[in-house]
């Protein structure tokens, strides 16, 4: 996303590390807590987060002054209406994300997926390189090298990488391209995308209120939903708010915490890492830790933000 970000005073850094690691923390509790909202589906549970997140964007971009970025984004779509089906595939794609988010954990899948987030910044770096010509350190083409290598030992030993890590970490340089491309890279884009599937998260969550089996198994589910909603819009805002309030370097290296929370999460729902997998999350992790020495080392040498930062704030 498009948006400025400074170094700020010393309180204003501190407060910044303090909401991303919030952030990091309360997407590691919501994922671990997904699978006591069972037997509702995923696709229920991605209806609810879809809706709450169309007033958390808006309460934040009111917060910030920058409800223009939504009304601009509006005189774009009567100017030129082919935007709305742009809009419309970026929502589809973040969609996915949300929903694999949810359906992982409530399937056993968690690990695949925090693999898939551990893969993403790797694959922003080569995307970087390639699409954007971005110049890169030498330590910035060591880490992906090393994610691939696990990668490329993981497609020998079975042939291929699960599709929750492909979703994820192929997914997301596919909708930061697209919503580049169509110049909605901000809040104000991301409102809209979560708009343009607001009707299918609606009929998602009377499909399953209808049925009724979900909220009779688990009659808790009537107000753990919505708590569980409400907490993934609080995360959310503890985001927007570290992604301000933090240089872009800090704030891509906190990042890296969530998906180690994501792992941790997994774990602890009784979901284990075989001996044959642990060649390529040994790789994704030598990879992460080169990323982060390099990052913490251009930090300290005050040389600006590294490459490898993910635009988590697109998300």
């Amino acid at each position: 996303m498009s948006r400025p970000l400074r170094p700020g005073p010393l309180g204003s850094g501190g407060r910044g590390v303090l909401v991303s690691v919030a952030s990091s923390v309360l997407f590691g509790g919501i994922y671990f807590v997904t699978p006591l909202l069972a037997p509702a589906s995923a696709e229920a549970i991605w209806g609810i987060r879809n809706l709450i997140t169309i007033p958390v964007i808006a309460v934040a971009l009111l917060a910030i002054r920058q409800w223009h970025l939504i009304t601009e984004v509006g005189r774009r779509i009567r100017r030129s209406p082919v935007l709305a089906l742009g809009i419309l595939v970026c929502g589809v794609l973040v969609a996915a994300q949300l929903w694999v988010f949810s359906w992982a954990p409530l399937h056993g899948r968690g690990l695949q997926v925090a693999l898939g987030y551990f893969l993403l910044p790797l694959v922003l770096v080569v995307v970087g390189r390639v699409l954007y010509r971005d110049r890169l350190a030498w330590w910035q083409w060591l880490a992906p090298a090393c994610a691939a290598a696990g990668v490329v030992f993981e497609l020998v030993r079975v042939g291929g990488v699960s599709w929750e890590t492909l979703l994820v970490a192929l997914g997301y340089p596919v909708y930061f391209v697209l919503r580049r491309a169509l110049g909605i890279g901000h809040l104000g884009g991301m409102f809209w995308e979560f708009l343009a599937l607001a009707p299918v998260a609606v009929v998602m969550l009377v499909i399953e209120i209808a049925d009724g089996s979900a909220t009779a198994a688990n009659p808790a589910l009537w107000w753990a939903a919505p708590v569980f909603a409400i907490a993934s819009g609080v995360a959310l805002m503890c985001y927007l708010a570290a992604s301000r309030l933090l240089t872009m370097s800090l704030f891509g290296l906190l990042s890296y915490l969530e998906p180690a929370l994501l792992m941790i999460a997994s774990l602890l729902n009784g979901e284990r890492i075989s001996p044959q997998e642990s060649v390529i999350y040994g790789a994704i992790w030598v990879a992460v830790l080169v990323l982060v020495v390099g990052g913490v080392s251009r930090l300290r040498s005050g040389r600006g933000s590294p490459s490898a930062d993910p635009p988590r704030d697109d998300v």
